[in-house]
Protein backbone atom coordinates (compact mmCIF):
# COMPACT_ATOMS: atom_id res chain seq x y z
CA UNK A 1 0.00 0.00 0.00
CA UNK A 2 1.10 3.59 -0.50
CA UNK A 3 1.54 6.56 1.98
CA UNK A 4 -2.35 7.92 0.68
CA UNK A 5 -3.81 4.56 1.32
CA UNK A 6 -2.23 4.42 5.09
CA UNK A 7 -3.48 7.51 5.47
CA UNK A 8 -6.67 6.92 4.34
CA UNK A 9 -7.03 4.05 6.78
CA UNK A 10 -5.78 5.62 9.78
CA UNK A 11 -8.28 8.44 9.66
CA UNK A 12 -11.34 5.98 9.00
CA UNK A 13 -9.98 3.82 11.63
CA UNK A 14 -10.21 7.41 13.80
CA UNK A 15 -13.68 7.84 12.97
CA UNK A 16 -14.71 4.46 13.66
CA UNK A 17 -12.97 4.61 17.70
CA UNK A 18 -14.90 7.95 17.60
CA UNK A 19 -18.30 6.77 16.72
CA UNK A 20 -17.66 3.51 19.35
CA UNK A 21 -16.39 5.92 22.27
CA UNK A 22 -19.54 7.99 20.96
CA UNK A 23 -22.32 5.29 21.45
CA UNK A 24 -19.96 3.13 24.29
CA UNK A 25 -20.01 6.02 26.52
CA UNK A 26 -23.92 6.84 26.03
CA UNK A 27 -25.81 6.97 29.09
CA UNK A 28 -28.00 3.94 27.68
CA UNK A 29 -24.86 1.75 26.64
CA UNK A 30 -23.30 2.08 30.13
CA UNK A 31 -26.63 1.21 31.95
CA UNK A 32 -26.73 -2.15 29.72
CA UNK A 33 -23.20 -2.88 30.48
CA UNK A 34 -23.71 -2.38 34.30
CA UNK A 35 -26.08 -4.70 34.32
CA UNK A 36 -24.53 -7.27 32.43
CA UNK A 37 -21.20 -6.91 34.89
CA UNK A 38 -23.80 -6.83 37.53
CA UNK A 39 -25.50 -10.35 36.05
CA UNK A 40 -22.19 -12.36 35.59
CA UNK A 41 -21.28 -11.18 39.32
CA UNK A 42 -24.10 -12.71 40.76
CA UNK A 43 -23.62 -15.53 38.85
CA UNK A 44 -19.89 -16.13 39.54
CA UNK A 45 -20.87 -15.97 43.22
Amino acid sequence: MSTAEYAVGTIAACGFAALLFKVVTSGEVQEMLAALIQKALNLAG
